[in-house]
C-alpha cells in the first residue's frame, strides 16, 4: 500500500500539472479511505492548489481540517493562506491570518512579509508598506531581492519616484539586483518626470548588470522620448529595439505617430501610420485620434476630418478623444453649427465630453456673442460632476464682460466659491470693475469664504484687484484678511496688514487685536507684538481702562505675555478695546 510520501507525491505532481485540484481532491478522499494519515506537506499541497484557482474558502476548510486531526500548520500554510487572501485583495483578512502567526507560535519569514508587501502594493497602500518593512527590519528578516523589487514597483506605480529611488539605492547598496521588470517601473517613472536623462542612465544600469530590456522597456523610453518630440532618441532605440529581434508593438508605433504631432510633422507621423499596418498591427482608435489631434492641432479640419471617415469605414469606432478634438478644431473656425452637429453625436453615442470639449463649445458660443448658451454649458458641467479650470471660466468671464453682463459674470466668479471649483489662476477684473457700494459687499463675503476655507491666494487676489480698480477696502476686507492670515500662519503678511490699515486711517477691530497680538507671540515676533499692544494702549478708552492698562503695561515689561493677552481679553469683552472705524491714526 502506498506511503503518505507516495500521496504527496502524486497531489503535489497533479497540482503542478493543471490537471485540475479535483483530481487532487479524490487522491486525498482516496488516502483517507485507505488509513493513510495526511500529514502537514499533504494539507500545505492541496491548499495551495486551491488557492491556486481562487477557492480560498475549501483552502480554509483543509486549514480547519488540519488542526482538527493535530496538524500543526507551519509558516509554508500560513503564507499560502495569507497569499490566497491577498490575490483575491482581501488584505485586511490576509493582515488577520498574519497576526495570528505568532498567536500559534509560528514565526513569520521573509517571504511572508513580502506576500504582504506584495498584497498592500496592489491595494496601493504604499504608507502601510513602510510599516510593514519597519517591522521586518526590527525582527532582523532581511529584506531580499523579491521585497525591494515589490516595493519599488509599488512606489513608481504610485508615482511616489523619490522613495522609488531611495529604495533602488538601498537595494543596489545592499548587493542586491532589481529585476527587468522593476528596471522598467523606474524607466517609467523618469519618463513620467520627464527625467530623461536619469531613465538613459537606469538602461545602461541594466545593461552593465547584464540585464536584457524587454519590449515594454523599449516602447516605455519610446513614449518617454516622443511625448517630448525627441525623435532621433526615439529611433535609434526602435532601431536598437528591432535589431535584437524585439518587434515594436501597436503601443510603440502610437507613441511614433504622436512624437511627430507633438513636432507638428505630419507628414512623417502619416508614414508611420501606414507603416503600422505593414507590420501587421492594425491602427487603433488611439492611432487614429492622434493623427485627427495632430491634424487639428495643424489648422488641417479637412485632413482630420479624413481621418475621422477612414476611421468609421475601418470599423474603428471614435472615442470621446476623437470627438473633442473635432469639435475643437471646428469651433476655432468658427464653424459652431457643424461642432454642436458633432457635439449632439457624441452624446447619442454615450461618449462622455470632458472639460476641454466643454471649453471649446463656450469660448465658440462667447465669440459669437450667444451668452445664454455659454452659460447653459458651464451649467450642463456643473451638473456632470465636471469642474470647469481656469480657461474655461476665464472664457466666460470675458465672454459676459464683452457682452456688458458684468452682473452674470460675477454671479459666475461667486459660484467658484460656492460650488468648491476654483481654479489657481482665475482673474477677478470682471467682478470688480463695475461693483458699486452694494456690490463691495458681496466682495467682502468672497474674501471672507476664501479665508474660512484656507484660500489666502484667493482672498489676496481679490484684494489686490479692489486696490488696482481704485475700489478703496475698507475696514472689514482688512479684519477678515488679517484674520485669515493668523489662521494661515503668515504673520508677516497678517502685520502688514494690520499697518496698512492704521495708515489708511482705520482702527481694527478687538477680535483681530487679540488673534494678531496672540498669534505674535506664538510666533515669537516680539518687536510687533510690542508695537500693536503699544497702538492698542493709546487707543484705549482712557477713563475705563485704566487699571487694565496698567496691568497690561506692568506684565508687558516683565515678559508676561500670557498674563498680557488674558488682561486685553477681558478688556475687549468689557468693550474697552477700540472698534473698527476712523482714527486719529490716518496718514
Amino acid at each position: 500500500m502506498p506511503g503518505v510520501l507516495s500521496y504527496n507525491s502524486v497531489i503535489d505532481a497533479i497540482i503542478r500539472s493543471n490537471e485540475g485540484v479535483r483530481l487532487a481532491e479524490e487522491v486525498y478522499m482516496d488516502m483517507i479511505r485507505n488509513g493513510v494519515s495526511p500529514n502537514v506537506f499533504t494539507f500545505n499541497i492541496l491548499i495551495r492548489g486551491f488557492c491556486g484557482v481562487k477557492e480560498l474558502g475549501k483552502g480554509l476548510g483543509l486549514f480547519e481540517e488540519m488542526r482538527k486531526n493535530g496538524c500543526l500548520p507551519n509558516v509554508v500554510t500560513y503564507n499560502t493562506l495569507i497569499d490566497g487572501y491577498c490575490k483575491l485583495r482581501k488584505v485586511d483578512e490576509a493582515f488577520k491570518v498574519f497576526k495570528t502567526m505568532g498567536e500559534a507560535g509560528v514565526e513569520a519569514n521573509v517571504i511572508t512579509y513580502n506576500v504582504v508587501l506584495n498584497g498592500l502594493g496592489k491595494e496601493g497602500r504604499m504608507k502601510e508598506t513602510g510599516e510593514v518593512l519597519d517591522e521586518m527590519k526590527s525582527k532582523r528578516i532581511v529584506p531580499d531581492e523579491v521585497t525591494y523589487n515589490t516595493l519599488v514597483n509599488g512606489y513608481c506605480k504610485e508615482g511616489n519616484f523619490h522613495q522609488a529611488i531611495v529604495l533602488y539605492n538601498e537595494m543596489t547598496g545592499n548587493g542586491l539586483s532589481p529585476n527587468v521588470i522593476t528596471y522598467t517601473s523606474l524607466i517609467n517613472s523618469m519618463c513620467k518626470a520627464r527625467n530623461l536623462h536619469k531613465a538613459m542612465e537606469l538602461l545602461d544600469q541594466m545593461r552593465v548588470r547584464q540585464l536584457l530590456p524587454n519590449a515594454r522597456t523599449y516602447t516605455t523610453l519610446i513614449v518617454g522620448f516622443c511625448q517630448q518630440g525627441f525623435m532621433d532618441e526615439a529611433y535609434k532605440l526602435f532601431d536598437e529595439m528591432k535589431s535584437k529581434k524585439i518587434w515594436p508593438s501597436l503601443v510603440t508605433y502610437n507613441a511614433l505617430i504622436h512624437g511627430h504631432t507633438v513636432n507638428g510633422d505630419m507628414e512623417d507621423a502619416l508614414e508611420v501610420f501606414e507603416v503600422t499596418r505593414l507590420s501587421g498591427s492594425e491602427p487603433d482608435v488611439v492611432s487614429y485620434s492622434t493623427m485627427i489631434t495632430g491634424y487639428i492641432r495643424n489648422q488641417e479640419l479637412d485632413k482630420a476630418l479624413e481621418i475621422k471617415r477612414k476611421m468609421v469605414e475601418e470599423s474603428v469606432l471614435p472615442d470621446a478623444v476623437t470627438y473633442s478634438s473635432i469639435i475643437k478644431g471646428l469651433c476655432d473656425q468658427r464653424k459652431l453649427t457643424e461642432a454642436c452637429w458633432y457635439f449632439e453625436e457624441m452624446l447619442r453615442l454615450g461618449l462622455p465630453p470632458d472639460e476641454c470639449t466643454y471649453t471649446a463649445l463656450i469660448n465658440a458660443y462667447c465669440v459669437e456673442g450667444d451668452t445664454k448658451n455659454a452659460l447653459a454649458l458651464h451649467d450642463e458641467m456643473l451638473k456632470k460632476g465636471l469642474l470647469p479650470d481656469v480657461v474655461t471660466y476665464s472664457v466666460l468671464i470675458n465672454g459676459l464682460s464683452k457682452q456688458a453682463r458684468t452682473r452674470d459674470a460675477k454671479q459666475v466668479l461667486f459660484k467658484l466659491y460656492y460650488d468648491n471649483a476654483l481654479p489657481d489662476d482665475v482673474t477677478y477684473n470682471s467682478l470688480i470693475e463695475n461693483c458699486d457700494n452694494m456690490e463691495l459687499k458681496s466682495v467682502v463675503a468672497l474674501i471672507k469664504g476664501f479665508c474660512m476655507k484656507g484660500l489666502m491666494n484667493e482672498a489676496d487676489k481679490v484684494f489686490d484687484k479692489m486696490v488696482e480698480k481704485e475700489q478703496a477696502p475698507n475696514e472689514a476686507v482688512y479684519n477678515v484678511l488679517i484674520h485669515g492670515h493668523c489662521k494661515d500662519g503668515n504673520l508677516k503678511k497678517s502685520f502688514n496688514l494690520y499697518k496698512k490699515m492704521l495708515n489708511h486711517g482705520f482702527v481694527p477691530h478687538s477680535a483681530t487685536i487679540i488673534a494678531l497680538i496672540k498669534e505674535l507671540i506664538r510666533g515669537e515676533m516680539v518687536a510687533e507684538s510690542s508695537e500693536v499692544i503699544e497702538n492698542v494702549l493709546r487707543s484705549s478708552k482712557i477713563t475705563d481702562a485704566e487699571v487694565a492698562k496698567a496691568l497690561v503695561e506692568i506684565n508687558h515689561k516683565q515678559g508676561n505675555m500670557d498674563e498680557v493677552f488674558k488682561i486685553l481679553s477681558e478688556m475687549a469683552k468689557d468693550g474697552l478695546l477700540p472698534n473698527s472705524g476712523r482714527t486719529a491714526y490716518a496718514q
